[in-house]
């Protein structure tokens, strides 16, 4: 019995269809690991969007400590008002001085704390009766999808 030979194009066919395979699982992949390039750096933002909360919650609880601490003082007002976080200071020679009295050296303490924890940081102390409101904001443009979300807020009250 004779064997068939077998057409000679059907070889050249199967090479030619191989490499548009590979070509074609090549896209896929780039398409795929650009996702997850996008995918990490939308992590990545929010994770510094929570670290940067996390932050303004600490400051708060740092400050409504120390009027803890100073009661008098608090409850006489000595903490009520609005604060712009003064320049981070470098190293020991860039901080501000102590002066003054505790809650004087509380608030300037406070406010490099919320120089160097926060960009472009500031709050606002209320009280109403012996409810204390603490107000922390801080610019969030970079995180921001729109313009109504470029400042960030912390609020938090509490009875001294």
């Amino acid at each position: 019995m004779a064997r068939p030979i077998p057409p000679k194009h059907s070889k050249r066919r199967a090479i030619g269809v191989t490499l548009i395979e590979v070509l074609v699982a090549l896209l896929v992949l780039s398409i795929g690991l650009i996702g997850v390039a996008a995918l990490q750096a939308n992590a990545l933002q929010a994770n510094h969007g929570s670290q940067l909360r996390s932050q303004a919650t600490n400051l708060a609880y740092d400050i409504t400590d120390r009027m803890r601490a100073n009661r008098q003082d608090a409850l006489n007002n000595a903490y009520v008002g609005e604060y712009d976080a003064v320049t981070c200071p470098n190293d020991a020679a860039d901080l501000p001085s102590l002066t003054g009295s505790l809650a004087e050296r509380d608030i300037t303490e406070w406010r490099v704390a919320l120089a160097c924890g926060l960009p472009s940081g500031r709050a606002q102390i209320s009280r109403s009766g012996d409810e204390f409101t603490i107000r922390i904001r801080w610019d969030n443009d970079r995180l921001a999808e729109d313009e109504s979300e470029e400042v960030e807020e912390f609020v938090t009250r509490t009875e001294i």
